[in-house]
């Protein structure tokens, strides 16, 4: 019994060490390229580097108490409103979309295809498309004077008022398939015979839809919505390649990339970032709290 004893302290050692000899590079790696780089940037943060120079001062909360109450670098934050308002359209075109998709309808696989397809090309081919889809005499222009719209037309990308609208309508087009595959996933998890004893009570599309398919993705909406606040303070590429946030159309991520690499103050970046990273996890504990209380 004592010798079975320590065999099996000897295997569950043995067994240990390899665990631990097979994870340590993994979690070296792992601390190296992930977690280091974020301690170093909450720690520049608190200093006004440039990103080169060997030596740096403290300032304290100074970065953060700038992000806030300048303009120049608060009004990122009004510019992620029109973004976050296109996700409301977005979901809605996606919900719609999938709802009708659900349901038998000629060439339903197609039309899947062309939903989805935009969200599979490249952020930067999207970028240069919408540059000619908006520029002077592009496509856009050229629609509404083939519908008698000519005299409404714009400088989509160079009007102030309008710039925002037209960039969040890129990234609607852009990310709407994802919206929509989701939900499509989601409606199609419901039994089907569910909407069989809805037909035989007499139910048409919009009472299945509001008393069926509605309450059945709840939670799915709710994560598409946390999904949208996160995606409007982060959006970058299709605003980067279309307009480098010129003209009022810098956004937050924009404005730290350019705060970093293009004036070096590396340390009011870092501030950036980290109010970046904190909104992201503040959003997603709401996310969690809220589907927990539900449960």
């Amino acid at each position: 019994m004592k010798y079975l004893k320590l065999s099996n302290w000897g295997y569950s050692a043995q067994r240990i060490f390899i665990i631990c000899a097979f994870s340590i590079i993994p979690l070296a790696l792992l601390f190296t390229f992930a977690y280091l780089p974020v301690i170093n940037m909450f720690k520049y943060s608190f200093t006004d580097w440039n990103g080169y120079s060997k030596r740096f001062d403290y300032v304290g909360f100074e970065n953060y108490t700038r992000i806030f109450s300048d303009p120049e670098y608060f009004k990122v934050f009004i510019v992620s409103l029109y973004y976050f308002v296109a996700t409301f359209l977005q979901m809605g075109l996606a919900l719609y979309f999938a709802t009708i998709l659900s349901f038998k309808v000629r060439g339903k696989n197609f039309f899947k295809g062309i939903l989805f397809f935009p969200y599979l090309l490249n952020g930067v081919a999207i970028g240069f498309i919408f540059l000619f889809f908006f520029k002077p005499d592009g496509t856009l222009d050229m629609l509404m004077h083939a519908v008698g719209l000519g005299q409404y037309t714009q400088l989509w990308l160079g009007n102030p008022n309008i710039i925002n609208v037209s960039l969040a309508g890129a990234s609607v087009w852009r990310y709407m398939g994802f919206n929509f595959i989701i939900f499509l996933g989601a409606i199609s998890s419901i039994p089907k015979d569910v909407y069989e004893a809805s037909d035989i009570d007499g139910a048409n599309r919009w009472q299945q839809f509001r008393h069926i398919i509605l309450p059945s993705i709840t939670r799915i909406l709710q994560l598409n919505l946390i999904l949208a606040i996160s995606g409007a303070i982060s959006a970058f590429d299709i605003p980067y390649i279309m307009t480098d946030g010129s003209n009022g159309s810098m956004t937050f991520v924009i404005q730290t990339v350019h705060l970093a690499f293009k004036y070096g103050k590396l340390g009011l970046a870092s501030a950036m970032a980290v109010v970046l990273l904190l909104i992201v996890i503040l959003v997603t504990l709401v996310q969690r709290i809220t589907m927990k209380g539900e449960g």
